[in-house]
């Protein structure tokens, strides 16, 4: 696996998968100090609720017009994700398979965008939370294109500035990951 430091080695425009803006608002500053202009993409049709999606769109991009990058809002579509993704892993605990397939799926749909417009590297905020195992973003991004770079935000504090700074920027942050399986566990425990 490849450093932090030997990833930022070529500077280029970055496609960042934003899973909410409390955890891209570490990741932005990272990328762009590292040389890169980044895009936003917010592909995230795993949020349990069109009213959730739009609350977690609208942090997102207040931190977008905050740090002046571009965003990008993929179209909102849990039907597709339900079918696509959870159909036959329901039951599976938050951080298992169900999980590892939703990165792939929001990944891909990243990689997607990002092709679109001829920016050929994409990562994904993910890898800032320590509710992520770092590895399988890793791998869903792999799997789902060409030009995934691989950066654990966790590292040099990140969770802990995604914190801060989104208290400082007044963005909302939610209490469970997205989709209406994570938020049922996060009820239980």
């Amino acid at each position: 696996m490849m450093s932090d430091k030997e990833n930022s080695s070529s500077k280029q425009d970055v496609a960042l998968h934003v899973c909410c803006g409390p955890c891209a608002s570490a990741c932005l500053p990272r990328l762009v100090a590292d040389g890169h202009r980044v895009v936003m993409v917010f592909a995230n049709s795993n949020i349990d609720t069109r009213e959730e999606f739009e609350r977690r769109r609208e942090a997102a991009e207040a931190l977008a017009r905050h740090d002046g990058v571009e965003f990008v809002a993929i179209e909102y579509d849990h039907d597709e994700w339900l079918s696509k993704v959870a159909l036959g892993y329901e039951a599976e605990e938050e951080g298992g398979s169900r999980c590892e397939r939703c990165f792939r799926y929001s990944l891909s749909k990243t990689a997607e965008y990002a092709s679109s417009v001829g920016i050929s590297t994409f990562t994904s905020s993910l890898t800032v939370s320590p509710h992520k195992n770092s590895e399988k973003v890793f791998a869903a991004g792999v799997a789902a294109g060409e030009g995934f770079l691989k950066v654990d935000f966790k590292k040099k504090d990140g969770f802990l500035q995604s914190v801060r700074r989104a208290k400082e920027l007044n963005l909302y942050r939610q209490a469970y990951c997205g989709c209406e399986f994570s938020k049922r566990q996060s009820e239980e425990t």
